[in-house]
């Protein structure tokens, strides 16, 4: 049993939107703790990549409104359960939802933990795992066209390739 992380997604700035992204066993537990959908349903009801409008809460009410998305594990970027909550993109309403989050069962997430957790379940190896990092911290076109071949995999297939050739060499000499 993994536990459940959560961490704000989006920078910790004044803008449109904020999202608090939750992954782990009890990902929609938490979540709905802190969420109400608008139609009654609870987050841990729903299937996989499906959202609904509602509002969040902590232990002084409700103070924003918010749309909840579920992904359902394997079939989500960690390979586990993980729900991402909007709300407006407001400093203080982000710090309250992850505050909230926190109380309701949640750790917070180190810095990497979603793409290391993606790895550790197999969803990407180390290169794309590494490639994420290249993608987000691009500053240029080629850069990020370079990040998101490496991400679709094109280092690793190219790495395999290298791989057989030297498997192949091998046994021919052992042979």
């Amino acid at each position: 049993m993994s536990k459940t992380i959560c961490a704000i997604a989006t920078p910790l700035q004044p803008s449109g939107l904020g999202v608090i992204r939750l992954s782990g066993d009890e990902a929609f537990s938490v979540a709905d703790a802190v969420f109400s959908a608008v139609s009654g349903e609870k987050l841990e009801n729903l299937k996989g990549y499906t959202a609904r409008f509602g509002t969040v809460h902590d232990k002084d009410g409700v103070f924003d409104e918010a749309v909840a998305l579920v992904f359902r594990a394997p079939k989500s970027y960690t390979g586990e359960n993980v729900v991402e909550i909007s709300v407006h993109g407001g400093v203080y309403i982000e710090k309250r939802l992850l505050k909230a989050v926190l109380a309701s069962g949640a750790v917070l997430a180190e810095p990497g933990e979603f793409t290391k957790r993606a790895f550790l379940n197999g969803k990407m190896d180390l290169s794309q795992a590494e490639a994420v990092a290249n993608m987000i911290s691009a500053g240029g076109k080629q850069a990020l066209t370079a990040g998101i071949n490496a991400k679709n995999g094109a280092v690793s297939r190219k790495i395999n390739e290298i791989k057989e050739t030297l498997l192949s060499a091998a046994a021919t000499v052992a042979a």
